[in-house]
């Protein structure tokens, strides 16, 4: 099996060349890394010793960056892992998920344990991960359960080249992209099955740097779900809880917010996408313009 990463990057350049190393411990290597920026800008020279590393330049934003990703190893790949930059993945992940594709036809799409995730929370160093991580690895070795997933964790999604066929990243959900995971990933259940494998362990840092405002990420957190329940690639159910949720978090926590989070900002994106669709205006990519 031909096993491609793609790493999606912006204004990263420290941790990026701390992951790479990272990779290069794997006790299945990946036969191809390919790391999309949106320039050179972006990245730092980093001597690789056992990775094969092609850099690729294009738009900014983590949909149209995947997708200069996806149009380069498209027809010289069997199976595609999507890492973000500040996720380390287990030693073996690579190798465990090889198997498991192997061994399983009828898994189209595959995403991992995250057994800490930064992104709820402050967000962690690359040393505070790679001790989580190593902490994990040392447990108790465990036994392999299987849950039927909707969609992949954007973190940490695998997937078969077989099934992408002409699916893409949804460029209309710009920037961060947020639920552009969700999106892409259940487009491929008429494949074969989502799945989420407790064994391919990973520590997601959550780091802050280089992600979206808080008034962007607040009006992208109604109006995305919106979006994608009309597109038909995300449950009214399901879209509806998200945006219940998070607007009710923002609005509690906007009177003491935590320091890592602009609640004031969310909540002003989510005052402005709901006059937007008041207004019968449902545009993810008028974060753009904020």
């Amino acid at each position: 099996m031909r096993l491609v990463v793609i790493l999606a990057t912006c204004g990263r350049k420290v941790l990026l060349n701390q992951l790479l190393e990272h990779l290069e411990q794997q006790t299945r290597l990946p036969d191809e890394v390919v790391i999309s920026a949106p320039d050179q800008t972006h990245v730092s020279p980093y001597q690789a010793k056992r990775l094969n590393i092609t850099y690729l330049y294009g738009k900014r934003g983590l949909p149209a960056q995947r997708n200069l990703g996806l149009d380069h190893v498209l027809d010289k790949s069997d199976a595609i892992t999507f890492f973000d930059d500040d996720f380390l993945p287990g030693i073996d992940y690579l190798e465990r998920l090889e198997a498991a594709f192997e061994d399983n036809d009828n898994w189209a799409v595959i995403t991992g344990n995250v057994v800490s995730d930064g992104a709820t929370g402050p967000g962690f160093s690359f040393a505070e991960g790679e001790w989580i991580l190593r902490k994990a690895e040392a447990a108790a070795p465990l036994k392999e359960k299987v849950t039927m997933c909707y969609g992949a964790y954007g973190c940490n999604m695998s997937m078969r080249t077989a099934c992408i066929d002409k699916t893409r990243f949804d460029e209309r959900l710009p920037l961060y992209g947020w639920q552009e995971d969700i999106d892409f990933t259940s487009q491929l259940a008429s494949c074969g099955d989502i799945v989420e494998l407790n064994t391919l362990l990973g520590v997601h840092l959550g780091i802050k740097l280089g992600r979206v405002s808080g008034v962007r990420f607040g009006y992208s957190q109604l109006i995305n779900p919106v979006y994608l329940i009309r597109k038909g690639t995300m449950p009214v159910g399901r879209g509806t809880k998200l945006i219940g949720r998070n607007i009710l978090a923002n609005i509690a926590r906007s009177f003491w917010p935590e320091p890592y989070i602009d609640r004031r900002g969310r909540l002003f994106g989510n005052l402005l996408a709901f006059f937007h669709l008041f207004r019968g205006r449902i545009e993810p990519e008028y974060v753009l313009k904020l």
